[in-house]
């Protein structure tokens, strides 16, 4: 494990020391999850944008579906006639 130094400012000082104490944590256990779950969120971002940004040049390129087939599709769910998502023509 290796340290880090950070500056806090004091609010955020006195928010974490009593985090820590109502969970009877240290405070660098404190930072350590909420650093971890900082981390998750971005790289989720990250791979969020990533994939809206391979949608848009789908799209661009004409790879599309027709909303009322997606519609139909979407309405056969739970049913007997359930069908098979629907893919762009291209």
């Amino acid at each position: 494990m290796s340290v880090t130094t950070v500056r806090l400012q004091a609010d955020v000082e006195q928010h974490l020391e009593a985090i820590a104490n109502r969970l009877h944590r240290s405070k660098g256990w404190v930072i350590n999850q909420a650093l971890s779950e900082y981390i998750e969120k971005q790289q989720l971002e990250q791979e969020r944008w990533k994939q809206t940004l391979e949608a848009m040049e789908s799209a661009a390129q004409g790879k599309v579906v027709d909303a009322g087939e997606v519609h139909r599709w979407l309405n056969s769910w739970g049913t007997e006639n359930e069908q098979d998502a629907p893919r762009s023509g291209k």
